[in-house]
């Protein structure tokens, strides 16, 4: 599977139409449904055109039960809460319930709610990533610097209209062994539903999704680094050391780029915990 290293620009509009939002995600939209209309013999691209059918299942099951205002997105700049973000928005115009043939079709949203918790050392390069993407796909984003559990309660007693939260955990994640696309939280957490659409999507399938689409990513993850948390635990995977095409990492040692890593048990060997 060819495709670039990192992707163009994302869509961006000009301010001419009514809402900037929709005009993006109709482009979105399009872009998506272009990859799943066009054939290949990729056995990794054909996987993801399956992962994206499911994805949207499970989103638009949401914008079912939810209403624009209730859903939140957990993001933090990573590739796998990219991936969904893209299929979000995606997803938003062919929603019923904002369609015109509605019974009560509801406005399009000009914002999406999202929360980024960020790890006591950020990388400043996923600051930075989160920030622009933020302004990118106009995301209503609330930064908290509060381990996950306050940050939590803190965010639902600010926002007690968000009923559920969509987030980019993967089975192969901690504590994502035995998730479903929809969970409860646990009865000592704040309640909400959370949401995992991208929950059975393997580590290639991500990435052959992001560079098929041409879907700019952090630059961590062209020097080798494959998941992100805090720059006191994460560093660049000894598995893409060295070989063609490295680019300096850690102490000036050379990394192959993240896509290049193909098994799922093999991603998290740069991370601490």
């Amino acid at each position: 599977m060819s495709g670039p290293q990192n992707g163009s620009a994302p869509p961006t509009t000009n301010g001419a139409g009514p809402n900037e939002l929709e005009v993006l995600c109709r482009e979105l939209q399009a872009k998506v449904d272009g990859f799943l209309d066009t054939p290949t013999e990729d056995e990794v691209l054909n996987s993801v055109k399956n992962q994206i059918i499911v994805a949207r299942g499970v989103i638009d099951e949401a914008l079912r039960r939810y209403r624009p205002e209730e859903l939140s997105l957990s993001y933090n700049g990573g590739k796998d809460c990219l991936v969904l973000l893209i299929l979000i928005l995606a997803s938003l115009p062919t929603s019923t319930s904002l369609q015109a043939s509605s019974s009560s079709p509801r406005p399009f949203p000009r914002r999406l709610q999202a929360l980024y918790i960020r790890p006591p050392l950020p990388f400043a390069e996923v600051d930075e990533f989160v920030t622009t993407t933020s302004e990118i796909y106009h995301l209503d984003l609330t930064t908290s610097n509060q381990p996950m559990k306050p940050a939590l309660t803190a965010y639902l007693r600010e926002r007690p209209e968000v009923k559920a939260v969509f987030v980019g955990t993967r089975r192969t994640d901690p504590h994502g062994a035995d998730l479903t696309f929809f969970d409860e939280t646990d009865a000592d957490w704040p309640r909400f539903m959370r949401i995992h659409p991208v929950i059975d999507w393997h580590y290639r399938e991500v990435w052959g999704f992001i560079r098929a689409l041409h879907i700019p990513y952090c630059p961590l993850y062209d020097k080798g680094y494959t998941s992100l948390g805090g720059t006191d635990d994460t560093h660049p995977n000894p598995a893409l050391k060295g070989g063609k095409g490295s680019n300096s990492g850690a102490d000036g040692q050379q990394f192959r780029p993240a896509y290049e890593l193909m098994e799922d048990r093999e991603e998290r060997l740069g991370r601490d915990r």
